[in-house]
């Protein structure tokens, strides 16, 4: 049993983070962490992987099928399942989780700080702006683990996705911004592991070469990176099996000792 940080680096290509995300990839190449690739589920857009990825439904079965699909989660999910396991969840997260997890529609002035134990997200820190800065979406996410020791955090950073329908990921503009967001990881990393917690770095979807394409069946858009950081040391490096990400949900539930409800039918991750 184990606390967890998943950090949901949106529109995260797998391709772009072996490429560019030095200190990830240094983490696996010294066996500290584990690297997998993952095949994303469809459509590959945010708002249906972001239910897919805490509830290990497909779109089809869990009912978000689109971004418009504006409505609380109404199957299992991992928020739910912790809360009601008496442990305790916080984010720092796009709009779009409070909406799935906590209320919907999302209300700006009275869901964008909430801190209350009767909620799945019991402490949120949500943002409205596509283009808000990864650095506070990071620094929000810090700052609920040293205030309230959440068992489970999700922090989710939105300026991959946002650089990458301007101008598409095969432009320095998208590489870039990988970049900056492995830098602030390599300071969050080492303090979170400190404290106790196993951290998943992953993405929702990817994105292809053009700008503003996603949602689609390439491996581009489809395939993301799964990095897993934790206490053992010594099982490390780059895994050639593929998973599926319908296998991310019940992992979580399992490195949190929390059941897996019957509907996350997908094996748990050997991390």
């Amino acid at each position: 049993m184990s606390k967890v940080v998943l950090v949901v680096c949106d529109a995260l290509r797998d391709d772009t983070a072996a490429a560019y995300m030095g200190y990830l990839e240094h983490l696996v190449e010294v066996k500290r962490a584990v690297r997998y690739r993952v095949t994303g589920e469809l459509p590959s857009m945010s708002r249906p992987m972001y239910e897919t990825l805490h509830t290990g439904l497909p779109s089809s079965q869990h009912g978000i099928t689109s971004n418009a699909a504006v409505r609380r989660s109404n199957v299992p999910n991992v928020f739910q399942c912790v809360r009601e396991a008496g442990l305790v969840t916080a984010a720092a997260a796009y709009c779009w989780y409070s909406e799935l997890y906590n209320r919907a529609p999302y209300d700006i002035v009275n869901d964008r700080e909430v801190d209350d134990e009767a909620l799945n997200i019991q402490h949120g820190r949500f943002y409205r702006e596509d283009n808000y800065p990864d650095i506070e979406v990071f620094a929000a996410g810090a700052m609920l683990a040293r205030r309230f020791h959440p068992d489970y955090l999700l922090i989710h950073p939105m300026m991959i996705d946002t650089i990458g329908e301007a101008y598409g990921a095969d432009s320095p503009q998208y590489r870039r911004q990988v970049i900056q967001q492995d830098q602030i990881l390599a300071n969050l990393i080492p303090e979170v592991s400190q404290a106790g917690y196993t951290v998943l770095v992953t993405a929702d979807h990817g994105m292809s070469d053009d700008t503003s394409t996603h949602g689609g069946t390439t491996p581009q858009m489809r395939n993301v990176p799964l990095y897993v950081i934790s206490q053992d040391a010594d099982n490390g490096g780059r895994r050639d099996l593929i998973l599926s990400q319908l296998q991310i949900a019940p992992t979580l539930l399992s490195l949190l000792g929390v059941p897996i409800p019957p509907t996350m039918k997908s094996p748990v991750i050997k991390v």
